[in-house]
């Protein structure tokens, strides 16, 4: 299935799962500004909590992504619908671990969007399946 963007928002999300899915950190910076919020929802495993601004990439980001292949996990986007400055989002991700486990997790983000920026995401994961993956829980 092919996602197509019906507004300047849902595009600007396609266009951030894509730079995330090739890996450039440097290039997602763009997509942020200093109050920015990345928000996995998930309790006790690495990851968890609020991140904002360029520590989404610095201390978050740079850590998960250091434990697959470079360039993985990959994001397919499913389906995707807006109201206003809102996106939600439903994905599955597929890539190798570093230590050559299959990654595949389903995900549904929600998105705030402003003046071309992510204002707030919020990540839903099965989380407990990252957990015995990576041995931590």
């Amino acid at each position: 299935m092919s996602v197509q963007a019906a507004n300047a928002n849902e595009q600007l999300v396609l266009d951030f799962f894509e730079v995330l899915s090739s890996g450039d950190l440097e290039e997602l910076r763009k997509f942020y500004h200093e109050h920015s919020v990345w928000e996995p929802k998930v309790k006790d495993i690495a990851g968890a909590g609020k991140h904002i601004g360029m520590d989404i990439i610095d201390k978050f980001l740079a850590p998960v992504r250091g434990m697959f292949e470079p360039g993985d996990p990959k994001v397919h986007v499913q389906n995707m619908f807006s109201a206003g400055p809102w996106v939600c989002v439903e994905s599955f991700s597929t890539g190798k671990t570093l230590d050559g486990l299959i990654y595949e997790n389903d995900y549904c983000w929600v998105f705030e969007v402003s003046n071309g920026k992510i204002d707030a995401m919020r990540e839903y994961m099965d989380s407990h399946y990252t957990a015995k993956l990576f041995g931590m829980g």
